[in-house]
């Protein structure tokens, strides 16, 4: 098989508003939230992109993304845009993006990173070209592809969410790795007798057998997050299989929960709030919850790309 060479993509060739919708489609498609392009209405306020970036911790943090198709990062740049966002009627963000097409030297990154802990803001990325791309690679290289193809993007939010949702052009491997998303949640990664909120867990468990059925996937107060393929998307039926058995895996894992109540072995707290999140749980109760667990996550890692979700 001949070697295949990939040549770095040229986001200097393309005008800013096409790389901004580049950078909005991108992070619709690994499942931001709310996410509003303001650099389209001209009068962005420091803001091009804002949205809600979700945290396998439970974190999720809003976020400020700046598309910068320059030459260069200026720091003069950086700290007006950052100043503007942070007056803006949105209110100081949690965090900043930017998104460049340049490379950015790490004295940069730190006097950026400076600038807006000195604004009240403490979590700030920074993503040069190639470490764009890179991403780009990785999560939506359907869409790095239909960009460098001079496919047009649609110039308006709502079109643009419908172009990243068409799974139309997807292979298996890619469907795959966009159902994978829906399992890097706590509720799949945190011991049972750690659980804080397990309310929250067992409402995890039927958010993820929908998104599994029908590919709407949602936070766990019913948000929805974003499209993702459905286990009918996938084309070769093993996996398909395998897919259907995870989502009886999962209905298990439920039932096997409300069993612990019914029997006493998962129960809340005596105290007199209804929403109090403690619950008390006896250890053979959640040593079973984990080992059920494991068996269905055993089973994604074996058929999904990269996918490695583990109890820690």
């Amino acid at each position: 098989m001949p070697n295949v060479t990939v040549k770095p993509v040229h986001f200097e060739d393309f005008g800013g508003s096409d790389f901004e919708r580049l950078v909005f489609a991108y992070h619709l498609r690994i499942g931001w939230a709310a996410l509003a392009w303001y650099g389209q209405t001209g009068s962005d306020q420091g803001r091009d992109i804002v949205g809600i970036e979700p945290s396998d911790q439970g974190r999720d943090r809003r976020t400020v993304i700046q598309c910068v198709n320059r030459e260069s990062l200026t720091q003069a740049k950086a700290e007006h845009d950052m100043a503007n966002a942070v007056a803006a009627p949105t209110g100081a963000p949690d965090a900043f993006r930017f998104v460049c097409r340049s490379a950015v030297s790490a004295q940069r990154r730190d006097e950026i990173a400076q600038a807006a802990r000195n604004l009240g803001v403490r979590d700030v990325t920074i993503w040069s070209g190639s470490e764009f791309e890179e991403h780009l690679r990785l999560h939506a290289e359907f869409l790095l592809r239909r960009f460098t193809e001079g496919v047009v993007f649609p110039d308006d939010g709502v079109g643009l969410r419908a172009f990243v949702d068409d799974f139309s052009e997807l292979d298996d491997a890619g469907a795959l790795s966009l159902i994978g998303r829906a399992f890097d949640r706590p509720a799949f990664r945190t011991p049972f007798m750690s659980e804080s909120y397990l309310p929250a867990f067992l409402q995890a468990i039927e958010d993820t057998i929908g998104a599994l059925n029908t590919g709407i996937w949602k936070t766990r107060d019913g948000i929805e997050i974003r499209r993702i393929p459905s286990l009918h998307h996938i084309r070769d039926a093993r996996i398909r299989g395998e897919l259907q058995q995870t989502v009886r895996a999962l209905d298990a894992l439920r039932r096997l929960f409300k069993r612990g109540l019914e029997e006493g072995r998962i129960r809340h707290c005596q105290c007199s709030q209804p929403n109090c999140p403690t619950f008390m749980v006896e250890p053979s109760a959640a040593a079973e919850l984990d080992l059920e667990r494991t068996r269905m996550l055993d089973r994604l890692n074996r058929i999904i790309p990269h996918f490695d979700v583990r109890i820690d």
